[in-house]
């Protein structure tokens, strides 16, 4: 249940590969009577937790070793003059959880499971060691900021990128994730207890369409992952914010079969969309209508009778593309040599229904 090195709350784990002294990710359980989040989320035992917990420390002998050479901080860097280093346990308290250290190998699929890369701002909430920060800027290219709550590890995640040479693509900041202003991300890593993660939901739904979320270990309740990795017995998901592209709107083509138009009407939760186009008193289903981000697709057989698909981009209250005739499955050869492509508009009219109750 841990998720990176942090003491604020839960949040990314960042595992630089090798020359990088850092604590692994934190186990993120409630600090019963700590802090805002009192108690277990709804739906986790407490049996649960501990279970959580033991399989989290349950590291093999040679990991145990790593870690704790890894969680040495450089003497006179990361304390204050006249005060003992810093040097982060395992099981540690902190504002809203304990810290349980998260495999390095999980932190290099995250990144890669976001595709980061140089033209990528990453922001990992819930900082702690600064292992998913440093490892964007580092092994990736990217620009990066960490949040964490507690000074000292604050301290010790900048002592841990200055080692590490990441210079000014990573920034470690003090402050708490669900007020720190964090500008505009392109992926956001975290690794935090689900009704922490519920909390920052709606917050990341409003972020930029394409923007990847990615959580070590736990879900965002109805919210299903777009993709799922299971790695040393450890779980990953990634999710691509959607547009919302629900609504009314009215759809108009032109392409080698000619110029048309329907209105229709898109539902929406979440990434899952459906949705009907209608003509007079005839109702038409969308064909496998998907949302990616901002992408969306579908196929349409118009009031004609004539097959399209259609594939482009949602932008605020617009949709854009092209079209693609395509062939009836048991027509003749002049129906096939009639395919053909062409673009399509489509307006929104009235308020975009939210995505998610």
């Amino acid at each position: 249940m841990p998720r990176n090195a942090r003491s604020q709350s839960p949040g990314p784990v960042s595992a630089p590969r090798s020359s990088t002294p850092s604590a692994a990710h934190p186990l993120f359980m409630p600090a019963d009577g700590v802090g805002p989040h009192v108690g277990r989320p709804p739906g986790v035992s407490r049996r649960q937790l501990l279970a959580a917990a033991v399989a989290a420390l349950a590291l093999p002998a040679a990991s145990r070793r790593a870690h704790a050479q890894e969680t040495t901080a450089p003497q006179g860097v990361n304390a204050p003059q006249g005060a003992e280093p810093f040097v982060p346990r395992v099981g540690q308290s902190g504002k809203d959880v304990v810290w349980v250290p998260t495999p390095e190998t999980l932190v290099q699929r995250m990144l890669r499971m976001a595709e980061v890369g140089p033209r990528d701002y990453v922001v990992d909430l819930g900082a702690g060691d600064g292992k998913i920060v440093i490892a964007a800027a580092r092994d990736f290219g990217a620009r990066s900021l960490g949040v964490e709550f507690n000074p000292d590890m604050v301290r010790l995640a900048r002592s841990n990128a200055l080692a590490a040479g990441t210079g000014e693509r990573a920034r470690i900041e003090q402050g708490d994730i669900f007020a720190f202003d964090f500008g505009t991300p392109t992926v956001v890593t975290m690794y935090l207890l689900p009704n922490l993660n519920l909390r920052l939901r709606p917050r990341l739904l409003g972020m930029a369409p394409g923007t990847r979320v990615v959580s070590h270990q736990f879900t965002m309740g109805e919210w299903e992952a777009d993709e799922e990795t299971l790695l040393e017995n450890r779980s990953a998901y990634l999710w691509i914010v959607p547009a919302n592209a629900g609504g009314n709107w009215k759809l108009n083509w032109r392409d080698p079969g000619g110029n048309g138009g329907m209105d229709a009407t898109v539902e929406q939760t979440f990434q899952k969309i459906k949705g009907t186009a209608r003509a007079g008193d005839l109702r038409i289903s969308l064909r496998a209508p998907q949302l990616y981000g901002d992408r969306i697709r579908f196929d349409l057989m118009d009031d004609k009778g004539v097959l399209r698909s259609f594939e482009g981009r949602v932008e605020g209250n617009t949709m854009r593309g092209t079209t693609l005739l395509r062939p009836a499955a048991g027509g003749a050869s002049g129906d096939r040599a009639a395919r053909g492509s062409g673009t399509f508009s489509a307006t929104r009219s009235g308020e975009a229904p939210p995505i998610a109750s």
